[in-house]
């Protein structure tokens, strides 16, 4: 489908398309699914835009509280991005979790929808304390790439370069992209999906930083991080709860998108 056709986009997915890390709940939050859709939008005035994620959602979740009415609004365009919330995890059953995300594949897919989808990067490349599940990252991509092939779902390869792990792209709690690291997946989506005007300069490395950080001083960080990030986290998952309980999804119903001039969201 030619990406001025597009009338109907649905997000499915967690915190990272709900839009954590970019703008906050008094505010509101941007991310780059709001972030596509106004690219869209700028070359497709009728489009409308719902996004069902939620925040905490695992890729069970994402299927068994999303599809159904992400089905019912009939997208003809749909992105699909789940998993992370899994291999945080304890434990994790990778073919368990890419299987989720398969049978949304395959749903959207059937019903006529372009759907797209983007990788993870090494986590274990943004933070030092989260690399012994650096590799579950990658594995799960590598199992949701080979289930984007059999449906014909557009893969951003978000992951493939080095940029997608500079720390500037990502917020303070290192877990959600900031408002750059959010532009730029929006950006690699677009290209991946051939819209008008996207290019791959996305993918370009940010201009070197000026001074190194001492050895002292990154411990410093780490534990900083643990203490103000990690430890709520662990205390959560001790409790049973998720920072999602509760939370009901940003934009449920197919909405107008009004492309504004300048840095600002899709507004109703």
């Amino acid at each position: 489908m030619s990406s001025s056709a597009y009338l109907r986009y649905v997000a499915l997915g967690d915190s990272h398309t709900e839009g954590l890390g970019d703008g906050d709940d008094a505010r509101g939050l941007r991310g780059w699914a709001d972030r596509l859709a106004e690219q869209v939008a700028r070359h497709s005035p009728g489009l409308h835009y719902a996004n069902l994620a939620v925040r905490g959602r695992k890729a069970g979740q994402v299927r068994a509280e999303q599809l159904g009415p992400a089905l019912a609004l009939r997208p003809d365009l749909a992105t699909v991005v789940a998993g992370v919330n899994d291999v945080l995890r304890p434990s994790c059953d990778l073919d368990e979790v890419a299987g989720h995300v398969e049978a949304m594949f395959a749903a959207l897919t059937a019903q006529g929808a372009t759907v797209a989808t983007l990788m993870f990067p090494d986590v274990g490349r943004i933070t030092p304390l989260a690399r012994p599940i650096g590799h579950r990252v990658l594995a799960l991509n590598a199992r949701v790439r080979e289930a984007a092939d059999r449906h014909g779902v557009v893969v951003a390869e978000t992951a493939a370069h080095a940029a997608a792990t500079d720390p500037r792209l990502w917020s303070a709690d290192r877990l959600h992209a900031g408002p750059l690291g959010h532009a730029r997946i929006a950006a690699a989506v677009a290209q991946a999906l051939g819209l008008p005007g996207s290019d791959d300069t996305w993918a370009l490395p940010l201009p070197v930083a000026g001074t190194d950080i001492s050895a002292w001083r990154a411990v410093g960080a780490e534990l900083r991080w643990a203490g103000t990030f990690l430890g709520p986290w662990i205390g959560r998952r001790l409790r049973g709860r998720s920072s999602g309980d509760g939370r009901q999804a940003k934009r449920p119903a197919l909405l107008p998108v009004a492309v504004s001039v300048g840095d600002t969201s899709p507004t109703v």
